[in-house]
């Protein structure tokens, strides 16, 4: 081919692409809303807060109702997660404390284990209640917490898991 078949060539496809880009701007205009871009609420609900809060309040099952109902196969898929740092024997600690017996354990008390000062700082002991607590993001439970899992977001993880603890450590 010579120069002049190039030529054409680019040519051709420079036209195509010009032609391309102003069918693509002509419909824009013709069919992008412009005049609809502030919309005018037709109507106003008012909503009130404590009727609100309510409702929710009412329809959330406590949590120690969810480990009564708990499913304890799921709860030990879910110790998977755990089980990379946890052991459920009594006194074998991992990367973090044995959990054995944990449930009515005071809190920080595995014999053997070194533990955060975030951790040892805290009073009481380990009930179903506060293990939903810790589970739901350790972090903010104890902040300070070498434990660096991010937690579990469903409330029912957490509860298959604290009946799957409860099943097998006592």
């Amino acid at each position: 081919m010579d120069t002049m078949a190039w030529t054409k060539i680019v040519g051709a496809s420079c036209g195509s692409l010009l032609v391309f880009l102003l069918v693509q701007w002509a419909a824009e205009v013709v069919y992008h809303d412009h005049h609809n871009d502030h919309y005018e609420v037709a109507y106003l609900l008012e909503i009130d807060e404590e009727v609100v809060s309510e409702i929710k309040t009412d329809d959330e099952v406590p949590f120690l109702e969810l480990v009564a109902t708990a499913d304890v196969s799921k709860g030990k898929k879910v110790f998977g997660k755990c089980k990379a740092c946890h052991k459920l024997s009594d006194g074998e600690n991992g990367t973090g404390p044995h959990l054995y017996k944990l449930i009515g354990r005071k809190i920080a008390s595995a014999t053997g284990f070194k533990y955060s000062g975030s951790l040892k700082n805290l009073e009481g002991v380990w009930t179903q209640d506060e293990l939903n607590e810790f589970l739901t993001k350790p972090s903010v439970y104890a902040p300070g917490t070498a434990m660096s899992f991010a937690g579990l977001g469903k409330v029912n993880d957490r509860a298959n898991l604290v009946a799957y603890l409860e099943e097998n450590t006592n």
